[in-house]
């Protein structure tokens, strides 16, 4: 029997870029599909169709095709496509839309469909949500990074599965926890005085719809509140039995916010427009893979370390052989060739350098240089501490002129940095590496100290091997056997005790600088390191950094005697943090001190938490446990760390150890996994929306700009991604409904929007969102961070400055969101609005004060000048210690309440902004006379409203100056971020010098006094700035 068949050429694919996929999403696209039997079809289907749609289409066509009776039922068959970055990618996800995959090419191909379904699709969920597909983690085909997966997995899963177990209480604590106000020492509250006034509130049962009104004390607790309503509703409808009023919970309208637990009703942050829902049972998810029992077993003892046994090799300490490895070869390399290739090397623990660097002979320039070449350091193996790692640079020389007259004998060589890479010396497992090892370097960049090496930098390779530079070195066999860094029970303790001198070490630990010990004083804080952990244990940093880590007798006695060291305070623990202690015993200790923080202490110093895992040395690491088995417990928690991991997914060094944190918490919080897919859906629209912006007004006056941005908005696909989502900047703020006629962009280079949702449910009140996309908002969140913890640390000392610390929060590559403070104004606009002329209005000094009259008629205005007066003193003493600078009277802005505050702090530290080299602001910080004359409410002669304010700003520095440590500390663990203004020691020296650490209280007042009076005197200078600035922004307009 003879078979025909009929061949048809199938024609080349079109070209889709992203930007097609952005601009065209309400068109319709010609797609070519493969079937399984053979059959192609091209098809023109919509832009927007889910994949679940096209697939009915194409079955459709498919039964008029040949061999169709040969085809399963479609839900056997799943969508494959080559993707934007030319990887193939199963799209096992069919409720995506075709514009929302954006394949490289028109053309989708269907494939049988293998393994379990439901794996598949939560593994491609995980892919899309983190912005790296696991499959690039099975390629790595690391063990480490297989073990830290299976791990991790294992351990989050778990802990969803008990999550699944969870009282009604534990579970709204989960998902919903408490937000209070600060507690104020001896007052219970962070208010100045307990309010006595009662308060009225609506109370509205979802169920019926019935509003009812009381007036309550607010002192009384959630729970009187629902006994009366529950009481009323039975009145009201002539119930004949009251139902319980625990079988009820309070929502702040329009929010995911509730109201549990014993704490008065004044302590809430939240405004007291509450409606009444049921209470609801945890939703039944269920959790596939492993529950494995002995979790706790994960978990060491507030004052123990576990230890692993190591298998019975070889012992580290007892090889006394010098330490060496052979530089074997170099690839890739590209430099002059009339220069020759050096390599530096050199072996580290933490900032600390074991031994001298050691650098190879001169080779020439090629891009294989080979060396075999043996570099030695003057070190044994005996005394390699465990978390020691062998750093490299690679460079290239040239020799400069000699002057005419030079008596040197040698000539001088300049350096020219190619690049660098850092690697362990011993495995995950704590074997001593051995063998051939391939290093692909990262490319470096000169600076300032003409570093070559970079201890500090990842230990991961460059993953663009294509491209990078490499290394080629070979780890020596020190033994016929594996040789194991020893396990804590192989460690002796054969220290003695010595006793004395207790006056000179108290003086030694006390003192207030931070200048390096001398020798004499190093050995005698060595010899009293019982009478330290006795007496002093929360000097434990300054033991750590005089123990030798190049002598394994005294790394074994420091590590025994960690084991009987007390529990540190929290400050202590987040020092122990730093580069400078990379012993994993030391971070061990650390975590397990910082346990007892509370979810509101954590959220606070989450932050840094997440840029100090850049230190850590291996995936699987006490901090990571910590931070998901945190995140795991409050859903809060666990939204800012997957928002601070996913952030950063872009940068090479850090992609895989952030990716394999986010699968995991993913993997242990599906049900949340959904929610974060629905933010990233809506900040993905932003984006786009972001680059059709600029795209199009410089071609358009800015209204048609504006008209054809609603026009973009008004798509389905924008009105659904931009709907019905929680605020990324706040979890439990609900965006309803986007208002696309209210929505806009602002003028500034990279086009930010403006956007405005509505929420129906909270009385009409709009919220804004500006998405940045171009400017890097990590420094502005930082600065905000240390606001709201300046703000926290005021109010537990009774001291409310009505500060705005507003939501900021990056996303991804120089992408984020800003909170909108609504119904407020710049000064600038405040000033303009009042003035014909921009010359004229810096110089207003009326406007501000006419300002908040018209918003503050009659009695109002005196509580409006007081908030004005409280935020202006917070803020002025904010802006000074952290050194914020490029103040003017466009990022200064005023609440229509009264409240000043400050945005856009792109300087900071006393990075102040120069003009042809002159310092611009010479200023400590903003206080101007139309300030003075709104907190003197208008009158020359009100001193005694002046030296109220005056006492807020010293009391607000002084309680900022006893938690000097804590800045210091948090300010160092964010080195790690690499912003350009924070980058060395010299940057925190700022806060230091501006919170006169070095002084006494008394000097520090008078210092701060002096600041005062010149920011006071020297106001002159702001205003003629600020001018400058007014007339500038007036030409460009």
């Amino acid at each position: 029997m003879a078979l025909c068949f009929s061949v048809s050429r199938m024609p080349p694919g079109i070209y889709c870029p992203m930007e097609f996929w952005s601009k065209g999403e309400n068109q319709n696209i010609q797609v070519d599909f493969l079937l399984p039997t053979g059959i192609y079809l091209n098809l023109s289907v919509p832009c927007n169709a889910s994949l679940g749609a096209i697939k009915q289409v194409v079955w459709k066509h498919a039964q008029y095709e040949p061999l169709y009776h040969m085809l399963s039922d479609p839900e056997a068959y799943v969508f494959t496509c080559i993707n934007q970055t030319a990887e193939q990618q199963e799209l096992e996800d069919e409720q995506r839309r075709l514009c929302d995959i954006q394949p490289f090419l028109p053309v989708l191909r269907l494939v049988a469909r293998e393994g379990d379904r439901v794996k598949k699709l939560i593994n491609s969920q995980i892919s899309l949500l983190i912005g790296k597909g696991l499959h690039e983690f099975d390629s790595v085909q690391d063990p480490e990074v297989n073990d830290f997966r299976t791990k991790m997995c294992q351990f989050c899963e778990e802990r969803a599965a008990k999550r699944q177990q969870l009282s009604w209480a534990a579970w709204m604590e989960y998902n919903f926890p408490l937000q209070l106000e600060p507690m104020a020492k001896g007052l219970g509250t962070g208010l100045s005085h307990t309010p006595v006034k009662n308060i009225f509130v609506n109370v509205k049962f979802q169920s019926g719809g019935v509003n009812f009104t009381f007036q309550i004390s607010p002192n009384e607790f959630p729970i009187t509140l629902m006994s009366y309503a529950v009481k009323k509703q039975a009145t009201v409808f002539r119930h004949e039995t009251m139902e319980n009023p625990e079988d009820y919970t309070l929502q702040v309208n329009g929010k995911y916010e509730y109201l549990y637990g014993n704490y008065p009703l004044y302590q809430f942050q939240v405004s007291l427009l509450s409606c009444f829902d049921k209470r609801v049972c945890p939703p039944c998810t269920h959790f596939s893979g492993r529950v494995v029992d002995g979790s706790a077993d994960e978990m060491s003892s507030a004052r123990q370390v576990t230890f692993l046994a190591m298998p019975n090799y070889g012992s580290l300490w007892s090889l006394e052989q010098s330490f060496y490895i052979e530089l074997v070869q170099g690839s890739k390399v590209n430099a002059d060739e009339r220069m020759k290739l050096v390599v530096q090397a050199g072996l580290f623990h933490g900032n600390e350098m074991l031994c001298k660097t050691v650098s190879s002979s001169e080779v020439n320039v090629c891009s294989e240089p080979v060396w075999k070449q043996r570099l030695d350091f003057d070190i044994n193996i005996c005394d390699l501490p465990r978390m020691a790692r062998l750093c490299f640079a690679l460079y290239a020389v040239i020799e400069k002129a000699k002057k005419a007259r030079s008596t040197k004998k040698k000539s001088k060589k300049a350096d020219c940095p190619i690049a660098w890479v850092n690697v362990m010396l011993f495995d995950y497992k704590d074997q001593l590496k051995t063998g051939e090892c391939c290093l692909h370097m990262w490319s470096s960049f000169p600076d300032e100290k003409g570093e070559l090496l970079n201890p500090m930098g990842t230990v991961q390779c460059n993953p663009n091997t294509e491209s990078a530079a490499a290394l080629v070195i070979c780890f020596p066999n020190a033994a016929s056997h594996p040789v194991y860094y020893p396990s804590f029970e192989q460690v002796g303790n054969t220290d003695v005790f010595l006793r004395g001198f207790l006056l000179q070490l108290k003086e030694i630990l006390e003192r207030r600088s931070h200048t390096e010990l001398y020798e004499h004083e190093k050995d005698l804080v060595w010899k009293m390191r019982y009478d330290i952990r006795d007496q002093y244990p929360q000097a434990l940093a300054k033991l750590l950094t005089i123990t030798k880590w190049n002598k394994h007798e005294d790394v074994a006695q420091m590590i025994s005697l960690l084991q009987t060291w007390p529990e540190l305070p929290v400050l202590n623990a987040l020092e122990l943090l730093d580069f400078s202690f990379p012993d994993r015993y030391v971070g061990s200790f650390a975590i397990n001190s910082l346990k007892k923080l509370t979810d509101h202490e954590l959220f606070q110093y989450l932050l840094q938490l997440v840029q100090v895992l850049k230190y850590e040395s291996y995936l699987d690491c006490e901090l990571t446990k910590f931070l998901l088995d945190r995140a795991l417990s409050n859903r809060k928690i666990g939204h800012f760390l997957f928002w601070h991991l996913r952030s950063e997914m872009h940068v090479p060094a850090v992609a895989l150890r952030f990716g394999l944190i986010l699968e995991a918490y993913c993997r242990g919080s599906t049900h949340h996994m959904k929610v974060l897919m629905k933010q990233g859906e809506a900040l993905s629209k932003m984006k786009a929306l972001n680059e059709f912006v600029k795209l199009s007004s410089p071609k358009a006056t800015k209204p048609q700009a504006k008209e054809m941005m609603h026009v973009c908005m008004k798509q389905e696909t924008y009105l659904e991604a931009l709907s019905h989502l929680q605020s990324p900047l706040n979890p439990s703020i609900i965006l309803t409904e986007v208002c696309v006629d209210q929505c806009t962009f602002m003028d500034s280079k990279m086009k930010p929007l403006w956007i405005v949702f509505n929420n129906e449910e909270t009385g009409g009140g709009g919220v804004g969102i500006i998405f940045k996309n171009g400017d890097d908002l990590r420094q502005d969140m930082l600065t905000l961070q240390m606001i709201q913890l300046m703000d926290v640390l005021w109010k537990q000392e009774g001291l409310d400055l009505r500060m705005t610390p507003y939501g900021c929060l990056s996303t991804g590559d120089k992408t984020g969101l800003i909170e909108v403070v609504m119904h407020s104004d710049t000064i600038a606009n405040i000033q303009l609005n009042k003035s014909n002329m921009a010359a004229t209005a810096a110089f207003n000094k009326d406007a501000l004060l006419n300002w908040l009259k018209s918003k503050n008629p009659g009695d109002a205005l005196e509580q409006a000048i007081e908030e004005f007066t409280l935020s202006c003193a917070g803020y002025c003493v904010a802006t000074y210690v952290l050194g914020i600078g490029d103040r003017h009277s466009d990022n200064i802005m005023i609440r229509e309440t009264g409240q000043l505050f400050h945005i856009d702090f792109g300087h900071f530290l006393g990075n102040f902004k120069t003009k042809f080299g002159i310092n611009r602001e010479r200023v400590p910080f903003i206080l101007t006379y139309d300030f003075v004359h709104v907190i003197q409410q208008g009158k020359t002669n009100n001193s005694e409203k002046f030296e109220r304010f005056r006492g807020y700003c010293e009391k607000a520095y002084m309680i900022l100056r006893r938690h000097g440590p804590l800045f210091l500390h948090l300010f160092a663990l964010m080195k790690a971020a690499g912003l350009p203004e924070l980058s060395c020691s010299k940057d925190i020296q700022y806060l230091k010098d501006s919170l006169a650490l070095g002084k006494t209280d008394e000097e520090a007042l008078k210092h701060f006094r002096l600041k005062f009076n010149e920011a006071l005197r020297e106001s002159w200078k702001t205003k003629v700035n600020w001018l400058a600035h007014n007339v500038s922004k007036d030409n460009r307009q």
